[in-house]
């Protein structure tokens, strides 16, 4: 039987764990590391297993913190009610059929659970539609980071032709005919005014209050221990050590809000995606995409930034792989924007028992479904 040393300290009890055997951790081990991680303090927890050029930045994976909202765009009641019924209205768009909720379904993981969401003229768009759980909690907005607010984000699937197909000044002359709106302008901006300006302020407060209750997760590591399973203690381990996973997917939302490139850019073949690079240009940028947060998870397939990956398990399983590693064809060998999948990226070789309790703990990280009461429109 291997050893567990137990050193208590003046700031909580830390362990030296023992190195994983074959397949699973002795039931001792198990139950030393329930007792670190449910302890309400990750100052118990062992150290994760990061690559130098993560640790600099690293932000420990925990409970969201409490919501905000930014000086320029305060919350009020009257703005969150305005945002939620313009966030469902259809008459933003061209055809006045789309709305922001056509891709952002409250009933699928606010995501449409779709390879590739679909717009304008039934039109397939390049990319899968991303839920807008916890965007109050991201710095940057896409896949390849084009916006740096949720007020800026609200204008680009309003005027891209194949989602919402519309115009600034048509979905606003829509808006202004509609008389009912102009008492909730009053009540969210202190007159009838209606600006594409306001419009967005409310559907970007609106979008803030899209939070996650408290998952599984939350709840074990702040202190209802017996809450999980062994299998899903064991995942939460894997998690931030010998599955490299919390290199990426950090911090309270589970992602480092950088880019990535995960080998499948498609580079000058079908379904090429350059990511960030169209962007901004910079040939490292080439298949970058910014890491998806993993809070709800279970929810929101198919996976990637494509939606070319149906389940966890398929996404497990390609981790474990590390990845795609594209080679260059003969005539792309000179080629200096073939992208090279990210370091961080590594062959894992993780056990089936692993891989199924790695599983078992990003199953936790998903609150219990609230069902959104979809608003009358004025």
């Amino acid at each position: 039987m291997k050893k567990i040393f137990i050193l208590p300290l003046c700031m909580g009890v830390f362990f030296s764990f023992t190195r994983l055997k074959e397949s699973l951790y002795e039931p001792e081990y198990i139950a030393q590391l329930r007792e670190a991680y449910s302890s309400g303090d990750s100052k118990n927890w062992e150290a994760p297993l990061l690559d130098e050029s993560v640790k600099a930045r690293y932000v420990e994976i925990g409970s969201l913190p409490k919501l905000s909202f930014p000086e320029n765009n305060p919350y009020t009641d009257a703005k969150k009610e305005l945002g939620k019924l313009l966030f469902f209205d259809p008459r933003l768009s061209k055809s006045k059929q789309i709305s922001c909720a056509n891709c952002h379904d409250p009933e699928l993981g606010w995501a449409d659970g779709r390879s590739l969401s679909f717009g304008h003229n039934r039109k397939n768009g390049v990319r899968n539609s991303p839920s807008v759980f916890n965007m109050a909690y991201h710095t940057t907005f896409f896949g390849d980071g084009r916006a740096s607010t949720l007020e800026s984000q609200a204008m680009f699937p309003l005027t891209d032709p194949v989602e919402m197909a519309s115009h600034e000044v048509v979905a606003l002359k829509n808006i202004k005919r509609i008389k009912g709106y102009r008492s909730y302008f009053k009540e969210a901006f202190g007159d009838e005014t209606i600006t594409l300006s306001r419009i967005f302020d409310a559907i970007a407060t609106y979008e803030r209050t899209i939070v996650s209750g408290k998952s599984k997760f939350d709840r074990f590591i702040a202190g209802e221990k017996d809450l999980f399973t062994d299998e899903e203690v064991l995942g939460l381990h894997l998690f931030r050590t010998k599955a490299r996973c919390v290199n990426c997917h950090f911090s309270p939302i589970f992602s480092d809000q950088q880019f990535h490139n995960l080998g499948m850019s498609y580079y000058g073949r079908k379904y090429e995606d350059l990511g960030r690079y169209k962007i901004s240009k910079d040939k490292d940028d080439v298949g970058r995409f910014k890491t998806a947060s993993l809070r709800e998870v279970s929810r929101t397939a198919p996976y990637m930034h494509n939606g070319l990956i149906s389940t966890l398990d398929e996404v497990i399983q390609m981790y474990d792989a590390g990845m795609a590693h594209p080679k260059p064809r003969k005539d792309q060998e000179n080629d200096p924007l073939f992208p090279t999948t990210d370091p961080l990226l590594q062959k894992l070789s993780l056990t089936k028992e692993e891989r199924a309790a790695l599983k078992a703990f990003l199953l936790t990280l998903s609150s219990p479904f609230k069902r959104e009461r979809i608003p009358e429109l004025p």
